[in-house]
C-alpha cells in the first residue's frame, strides 16, 4: 500500500461505513434523494476522506485537526440517523446497527487523535 492512511484500521472501517450508508440510502424514498440521502452520504464520505487527507504529509498537529473534522462528520452521521428514524425511513434495527458502527469509528478517531498530541 502506497499511502499511510490505507494501513489505518479506522480509515478501513470508515470506508466500510460509506458503502454501508450507501446501501442504506437505497431504501430511502425518492423525495429524500436531495435531502437526507445526500447529507448522510456526504457526512459518511467525509469521515474517511478527512482521515486520508490529514494522514499524509502533515504534521501530527495538522493530522489531529483533520481527525477532528472526521469526528464531527461522524457525529453528523449519527444525527442523520436520528432524523431518518424520526421520519420513519430508518428502522430501529438499521438505526442501532449504524449508530454502533459510527460510534466505534468515532471512538477509534478519538484514540488516534489522543495518540498524536
Amino acid at each position: 500500500m502506497a499511502f499511510k492512511f490505507e494501513n489505518l484500521r479506522v480509515w478501513q472501517k470508515a470506508l466500510e461505513l460509506t458503502g454501508d450508508i450507501d446501501d442504506l440510502t437505497k431504501k430511502f424514498p425518492p423525495d429524500e434523494r436531495f435531502i437526507l440521502t445526500a447529507q448522510i452520504k456526504r457526512a459518511a464520505d467525509s469521515i474517511c476522506l478527512n482521515i486520508a487527507e490529514g494522514s499524509t504529509g502533515q504534521s501530527n498537529k495538522e493530522f489531529a485537526k483533520f481527525l477532528g473534522y472526521a469526528q464531527r462528520s461522524g457525529i453528523e452521521v449519527v444525527s442523520c440517523l436520528y432524523v431518518g428514524r424520526r421520519r420513519k425511513i430508518i428502522s430501529d434495527e438499521d438505526f442501532n446497527r449504524f449508530y454502533k458502527e459510527t460510534e466505534e469509528i468515532i471512538v477509534m478517531i478519538q484514540a488516534l487523535k489522543k495518540g498524536l498530541i
